[in-house]
């Protein structure tokens, strides 16, 4: 006998996960009291719309993005009682974190569970990404994402949308609408309160409407949506309208804004209850089958607690373990083979060879972003002509979306490929900024080494081309700031070259900063070093050498500093760090060890610059070396006017680095 097409012993079975969720929830909410764990997000109420969602997968095969409340989804996919308690309790064997994230926040290297962190909608972008990269596979692979409704007022949800059904990837987005974003209502997040109705408009993108607490009705969606992305037709958006049975997690009292006649409703829709009445009124199952189930549930729930006490926790020295992948000091690579001595090239030309060399060295990486692809070739050329070489697939254009370029980037890194995403301007990359600091920077790090996203992030940044104030920004000093990222922003054409094909094929996430008012600068053009040439990341470079002061710099202010020490008739020694993460601070303290003196010298403004950071460092590394303050010279605390006599009076001039070489020595 079936039901809709299951037999009982899988009707059995779903039923049994329904409630070892639920129980899961209530033991841990009285773990919490007993203070043995700090937070919980329960997912009580969902659990039938999950369920479905998960019986319509292959675990191991497609890849799953579930939120915080999929707690039924991920026992469904098949993640086991006992993993979810190592998770709550912290423990050093969770697979989904090794106690680094709050309890809820999923991830399953063997079952394809892509790491999930905190922030609302990020995950979309990133499913799109990964979505791409089985499309390309052709191997009928699928990709699910789920959020609550509240979710869907995000904009990475809406620019998820977009791209999927653009390209047509095989993404299934689930909406749980339990009507309620924390304490916000349905009627006061979303125009006309239906998420199903603000889809509409998308090419190629199929959407579902289904009361989620009906397993059955929810399956049949399910199914439809799954065949369809397997067979080429494009995504589908499902929302299931559910109930949370639930505060929104332990630290919320949802009795503050709903009434009992509200919380009264859900509970007559608990899906739990309904799933068994509809099973025992078809006679597929007695309700003793389904009580007894109840019973072993709780059990094994109370059994496996026990055991999950009783394991290990965390190792506190490993503290900063997988911040980096294992081999970032030791990564195999063969550096600075030969010495650049090629025909003469400026830095933009090298930043295009370095590209196309690596898109010829490595099948899986390729490149995109605003207008990079066809004739074009980005706004600054550094992309021309590598479309007609290596085709649309390789090199394309993105939308107008710098979350989308990142986080789609993330996405496709996670399955293996490289993205070499271009931001156009270092001005516009804000927009990108959760996707960078809360995902791809902490991508490995919050997994505990299963999953990462080893990409670059190419941006112009600078001023000195009167770009006014949003065409002229320097970032670094915010990005320095960002632990698990890998910062380099090269000052000529041969440290561009190696550096940027060090950044393509190292396993760590990148921010590669090019100066755009170098690109064509004949000061920063040198011999172009051939396709075997690597520069390490760490290593700085003394520009030239010196007894009276150091100068440290980076950037632009690498031929200023170069002017100002030629105008000094002093002996001066200029030190490139070339990378700001990691920082090569041996080198600085050997210089001003030798010298006593130290200017550093940048152009991003100087509070919170990077600069203040190198200068703390010498002071309490190299105090002891010191005959005089170190000196920072940066731009002033003010955006960057277009009218070239303010940009002058902002931006660091080459006479700021000579009066303050004569005051350090004076001192």
């Amino acid at each position: 006998m079936k039901l809709h097409g299951f037999i009982k012993k899988q009707l059995l079975d779903i039923y049994k996960k329904m409630t070892l969720s639920r129980h899961l929830d209530e033991k841990q909410l009285i773990l919490l009291k007993q203070g043995k764990g700090f937070f919980h997000i329960g997912a009580s109420g969902h659990e039938a719309a999950e369920l479905a969602a998960a019986t319509a997968l292959k675990p191991g095969f497609d890849y799953a993005y579930p939120y915080y409340r999929e707690q039924a989804f991920c026992l469904g996919y098949g993640m086991t009682v006992k993993e979810h308690l190592l998770a709550f309790l912290a423990k050093e064997d969770d697979p989904s974190s090794g106690g680094r994230q709050m309890p809820q926040h999923f991830g399953h290297k063997d079952l394809n569970i892509v790491s999930q962190s905190s922030p609302t909608g990020t995950q979309y972008l990133q499913a799109v990404g990964a979505g791409s990269i089985l499309k390309r596979d052709g191997n009928g692979a699928v990709v699910y994402v789920s959020s609550g409704e509240g979710t869907t007022s995000q904009g990475d949800f809406h620019e998820a949308l977009n791209w999927a059904s653009r390209e047509k990837t095989p993404v299934i987005f689930h909406v749980e609408n339990n009507g309620y974003a924390i304490s916000v209502p349905i009627s006061e997040q979303t125009s006309g309160e239906s998420v199903f109705d603000i889809c509409a408009g998308y090419d190629s993108l199929s959407r579902f409407n289904v009361d989620g607490c009906d397993f059955f009705e929810t399956i049949l969606a399910f199914k439809k949506a799954v065949e369809r992305a397997r067979s080429g037709k494009g995504p589908s958006v499902i929302v299931s309208n559910v109930v949370r049975l639930l505060p929104h997690s332990s630290s919320d009292d949802q009795r503050k804004y709903r009434d009992e006649k509200d919380l009264e409703a859900d509970r007559k829709r608990d899906p739990l209850v309904l799933f068994r009445e509809k099973c025992v009124s078809e006679g597929i199952a007695k309700d003793s089958e389904f009580e007894e189930i109840v019973n072993e549930s709780k059990k094994q729930v109370d059994n496996e607690t026990l055991w999950a006490e009783k394991q290990s926790n965390p190792v506190a020295k490993d503290w900063e373990k997988n911040l980096f992948s294992n081999n970032i000091k030791n990564d195999g690579l063969d550096y600075e083979l030969s010495e650049p001595n090629g025909d003469k090239i400026v830095l933009v030309d090298a930043i295009n060879h370095a590209l196309d060399e690596e898109l010829n060295h490595n099948p899986h990486a390729i490149i995109y972003g605003q207008d990079v692809a066809g004739g074009k070739g980005g706004v600054f050329t550094a992309t021309r002509g590598l479309t007609d070489k290596y085709g649309k697939e390789r090199v394309f254009n993105s939308p107008l979306a710098e979350s989308s370029i990142v986080g789609t980037a993330i996405g496709m890194s996670t399955l293996g490929w490289k993205p070499i995403v271009e931001i156009q301007f270092g001005d516009y990359i804000w927009t990108a900024m959760m996707q960078i600091r809360n995902e791809m920077t902490t991508m490995r790090y919050r997994s505990n080494g299963n999953w990462a996203s080893p990409f670059v992030i190419r941006v112009p940044v600078g001023g000195y081309i009167h770009g006014s104030l949003c065409h002229s920004q320097s970032i670094d000093g915010y990005f320095a700031h960002l632990p698990g990222l890998l910062i380099a922003y090269p000052s000529n054409a041969s440290d561009a070259k190696g550096l940027l094909k060090t950044a393509c094929r190292i396993d760590e996430p990148v921010l590669f900063m090019e100066h755009k008012g170098l690109y064509r600068q004949g000061f920063a053009a040198s011999p172009e070093p051939n396709e075997d040439y690597l520069l390490p990341f760490g290593k700085a470079k003394i520009i030239q050498e010196g007894s009276d002061i150091t100068i440290v710099t980076w950037g632009a202010i690498v031929q200023k500093s170069i002017e100002a020490a030629r105008v000094s008739n002093l002996s001066v020694e200029i030190i490139d760090i070339r990378t700001l993460n990691p920082l090569d601070m041996d080198l600085i303290l050997k210089s001003v060890s030798k010298t006593n003196r130290v200017i550093v010298a940048h152009e991003d403004n100087l509070t919170g610059g990077f600069g203040g950071e190198i200068a703390s460092r010498i002071a309490e590394e190299g105090f002891e070396y010191l005959d005089a303050p170190v000196k920072r010279v940066a731009s002033k605390d003010s955006p960057i006017a277009y009218s070239a006599i303010l940009e002058n009076e902002i931006l660091v001039q080459t006479d700021w680095i000579t009066d303050s070489i004569k005051e350090v020595l004076d001192y």
